[in-house]
């Protein structure tokens, strides 16, 4: 619990678990509005269900009308494109069938990998309004949960609860009085950490090369340019003023540097590559052990 004495709220939403923390027990009222933001998101942007708006774009091209939240969204994934050459893309989901993360969860690889088609020859992203040309199969999986904790956040709000904390698997909102002591995962054991950080108001979420990995080098972060998996960097943490962000920069430090990042994003990063080193800013106020 990340405040002593607080009541939470847990559920499974989007594939993943989820803690919602209260100075008091929410209402029932106030849960089922949660889990309606949930479901609303789900229903639109999961490529794992037959009926969601992006399964409708994987098999046929036209006009998608997407929910509130559709624009800002775009515009990052947009601007992290551009920063990434192309790396970085909700293009990507094709890519990830083709390694095996698909929607049956074969883990099976198809064959080679295949890059992400380029966003202007099929995709058309105006606010919330989503053209194809072509079907294409999106995964904004990159900052998607962190989109949903935000969403999550202002609906407490509206519901009058000002303070609470988000954590979504390990990426965390809090908005709550207090700083929280944050244990930072080790890239290669679950169980460990290699280090901590203190988690004042705003967001932490990471990206790690262990999480949803399957067979020899296979795993969930893929270059949009090859469609092969990111080797060079295995673990990342980014902290920023809301999640969507934070939790979208932590799968672009995969594939550029914070600095170059922070010309255009106001956060604070943790890189640990493939080799054992690490880079980080002078604004990761966090403790690495030994």
């Amino acid at each position: 619990m990340p405040h002593p004495g607080w009541a939470a709220f847990s559920f499974d939403g989007i594939g993943t678990s989820w803690e919602v923390s209260t100075p008091g027990p929410l209402e029932v009222g106030q849960r089922r509005r949660l889990l309606a933001v949930v479901e609303e998101y789900d229903a639109a942007w999961s490529r794992f269900r037959t009926d969601s708006t992006v399964a409708r774009a994987a098999r046929q091209p036209g006009r998608f009308i997407m929910p509130d939240g559709a624009g800002a969204l775009g515009r990052l994934y947009r601007s992290l494109y551009r920063l990434t050459d192309g790396a970085m893309t909700p293009l990507v989901g094709g890519s990830l069938e083709q390694l095996g993360y698909d929607p049956a969860y074969s883990l099976r690889p198809r064959g080679i990998p295949l890059p992400a088609p380029r966003w202007d020859d099929v995709l058309d992203w105006q606010d919330a309004v989503l053209t194809t040309t072509a079907p294409v199969v999106l995964d904004v999986g990159a900052a998607g949960k962190g989109q949903l904790a935000d969403l999550l956040a202002a609906e407490l709000r509206a519901q009058g609860v000002g303070e609470h904390f988000i954590d979504a698997s390990g990426d965390l909102l809090n908005s709550g009085p207090a700083a929280v002591t944050v244990g930072l995962e080790h890239p290669y054991d679950p169980g460990r950490a290699i280090g901590t950080i203190s988690l004042g108001t705003g967001a932490l979420c990471a990206s790690a090369a262990n999480r949803r990995a399957w067979g020899d080098g296979l795993h969930h972060v893929l270059d949009g340019t090859t469609g092969k998996p990111v080797s060079t960097v295995v673990a990342t943490w980014a902290l920023a003023g809301d999640a969507m962000t934070a939790d979208a920069l932590a799968t672009a430090l995969f594939f550029v540097s914070g600095k170059a990042l922070q010309q255009d994003f106001e956060f604070s990063w943790l890189t640990v590559f493939s080799d054992g080193s690490a880079a980080y800013s002078a604004g990761f106020e966090g403790v690495l052990f030994e």
